[in-house]
């Protein structure tokens, strides 16, 4: 199993790579495209700030090369927000694999904190990335931008508002939440995208 995380200068990508090894996978760590394009999976992690990852995937064509990819690709956090159509944040046109923005949470009341860290249950959960017993399971989140369910959504989490905690088109899936800081049930749904066919 040949599995590429994308690199570019978004962070987190070395938790990712930990997560894999853990589940026995040696991942590549490349921004080679011939690389990544003979790859059986493809991570796009990251941790960041949406205008100027991708003033910098535009630089590399990084941005036309991610939505272009045949096999099964994985977006985390930022890489699943950058997956979308636009982002609020820098107010920045994206991949646009998935038809949905990215807005950034409204506090309705005192305790609703942005950025929304921490634990929550994910629900719904309707594709390959989830079985029926990660239902309702926590993850651990860290964002302050959100995308609002829609026909992609394909698991929700509420937090001020339900949102989609993870989506799914075609060949492109992605969670919100971290997987890699998730623990037993972030293992899982790794473990559940190496197995995709």
């Amino acid at each position: 199993m040949n599995i590429v995380i994308i690199k570019y200068n978004a962070g987190n990508i070395f938790s990712v790579e930990h997560a894999l090894k853990r589940l026995g996978v040696n991942a590549i760590v490349t921004a080679d495209k011939e690389l990544i394009r003979k790859a059986d999976k493809v991570i796009f992690p990251g941790v960041g700030e949406a205008s100027s990852t991708m003033q910098y995937l535009q630089q590399t064509d990084m941005d036309k090369f991610i939505p272009d990819l045949k096999q099964p690709v994985l977006g985390i956090c930022l890489g699943m927000q950058l997956m979308c159509s636009h982002s609020e944040e820098g107010n920045v046109d994206c991949l646009n694999i998935f038809d949905a923005d990215v807005k950034r949470f409204t506090p309705q009341k005192h305790e609703d904190k942005v950025p929304h860290m921490g634990w929550n249950n994910i629900y719904n959960v309707n594709s390959s990335l989830f079985d029926s017993s990660l239902e309702n399971q926590f993850v651990y989140f860290v964002h302050s931008y959100y995308v609002a369910l829609s026909d992609h959504t394909t698991a929700t989490t509420d937090y001020i508002q339900p949102f989609s905690a993870a989506m799914h088109k075609d060949n492109f899936y992605a969670t919100q939440f971290h997987p890699e800081k998730s623990g037993g049930v972030g293992e899982q749904i790794l473990r559940n995208f190496i197995e995709i066919i």
